[in-house]
């Protein structure tokens, strides 16, 4: 749920009534499918795609790639040094990677929701945040599929949770995701791409990652059926940024110049409230700029500028955020300070820098923790703390 400003601190209990509400919705929306045939919300789901190929054996095929990766997680120093997430990091594992191909198929929806002809859906390549049961879909919140939108020929969805409306997730989950159709094949023309495409990093990502042709934007209430549709299964969907992806993008999206890594960059979110916002920063400025830092903010620069800033960086201080996603383009040797509330502390950017190999810490705020429910929550911590760690950092 993308909510106004003021509305995010209660996001934790808007999140439990969205999931309340689609169970119920979904019961109607299922009693009525049948009458409503091509319209009608699926009947069904699985939690693997393979057990979809098997249920519909003649509309469904699944394209292996990677067999499933054990990842090894370093030990991460930080302030507190024994905070929860990082203090025993052990393995990840990132699951094998398949182009799950339907005839006929069905994508519903900005999150990506695929599902057969025989109103099954996929539940493997339509996650989405926070469910666990399929019953609980965003899919199951409307009353049936929506506007239909015939499309002749092979359609790619790279369309999935979160990446219409946020950096992070349309790099690793949109653009990174086209690895993985050619690791997998087919080897196929496309005529048609499902893509969110309405902003201009949007654009400018798609554009220097060489997709051209027809581009569909997703969007609740539509539903595009394809005679072939083909989903790039999401290895990035548990946040763990796999060492294939990163290096998919690194070699994909490329500076457009000679890199030294020499720049030490601050990454500023802006002054709104709720919006994980470094609160002291005003005060943080000046004792950046002795130590020889620029403050960046991403969100103004071009793709292509912010993969060339990066590609120069040797320090980035940053609080929690989307665009310290490009550290996917720094040298791997890159330091990293990034900062959060007690609130919420999220591993998607460290993954990153663990697949590089970056030097990371953290610096978690003085404050309640536990239940990770401050999504929107603004980070206050004291400048003092935060020269301290980049002092250890530089020297």
């Amino acid at each position: 749920m993308n909510l106004p400003a003021f509305l995010r601190p209660w996001w934790s209990a808007f999140k439990r009534l969205h999931r309340f509400a689609t169970r119920c919705a979904g019961i109607f929306g299922r009693l009525i499918s049948r009458p409503l045939r091509s319209r009608g919300v699926p009947l069904s789901a699985t939690e693997r795609s393979i057990d979809t190929a098997r249920l519909e054996p003649a509309t469904v095929t699944i394209h292996p790639g990677v067999a499933a990766q054990e990842l090894i997680r370093r030990e991460t120093p930080g302030d507190p040094a024994d905070h929860p997430l990082f203090a025993d990091p052990g393995t990840a594992t990132v699951p094998a990677t398949f182009t799950l191909e339907i005839r006929n198929g069905r994508l519903t929806g900005d999150y990506g929701a695929a599902s057969t002809p025989g109103k099954v859906l996929d539940h493997e390549t339509s996650t989405y945040f926070g469910v666990t049961d399929w019953r609980e879909h965003p899919l199951y919140l409307r009353p049936t599929l929506g506007h239909i939108e015939n499309i002749n020929g092979t359609v790619v969805s790279l369309t999935t949770r979160g990446c219409a409306i946020n950096y992070y997730h349309f790099l690793y989950d949109s653009i990174a995701r086209l690895g993985v159709l050619e690791s997998t094949g087919p080897d196929v023309d496309i005529d048609a791409y499902v893509v969110p495409h309405a902003t201009r990093y949007q654009r400018q990502l798609l554009e220097l990652a060489g997709i051209d042709g027809t581009l569909v934007q997703p969007r609740r209430g539509l539903t595009v059926v394809a005679d072939r549709l083909l989903v790039p299964s999401n290895p990035n969907w548990a946040l763990q940024a796999p060492p294939d992806s990163v290096a998919w993008l690194r070699d994909r999206l490329r500076p457009s110049r000679s890199a030294v890594s020499s720049r030490r960059l601050y990454l500023t979110r802006g002054s709104a409230p709720n919006t994980r916002r470094y609160c002291e920063e005003d005060e943080l400025r000046p004792e950046l700029e002795r130590r020889g830092f620029t403050v960046v903010d991403p969100g103004t620069l071009s793709v292509q500028e912010q993969i060339d800033t990066f590609a120069e960086a040797e320090v980035i201080v940053a609080p929690h955020g989307a665009g310290l996603t490009n550290v996917t383009f720094s040298p791997p040797d890159v330091r990293v300070l990034e900062m959060f509330a007690s609130t919420y502390v999220h591993f998607g950017l460290w993954s990153i820098c663990e697949a590089l190999g970056a030097q990371y810490r953290y610096l978690v705020a003085d404050g309640p923790s536990g239940s990770n429910s401050g999504v929107h929550d603004d980070v206050s911590i004291p400048v003092k703390r935060v020269t301290a760690m980049i002092d250890e950092m530089i020297d």
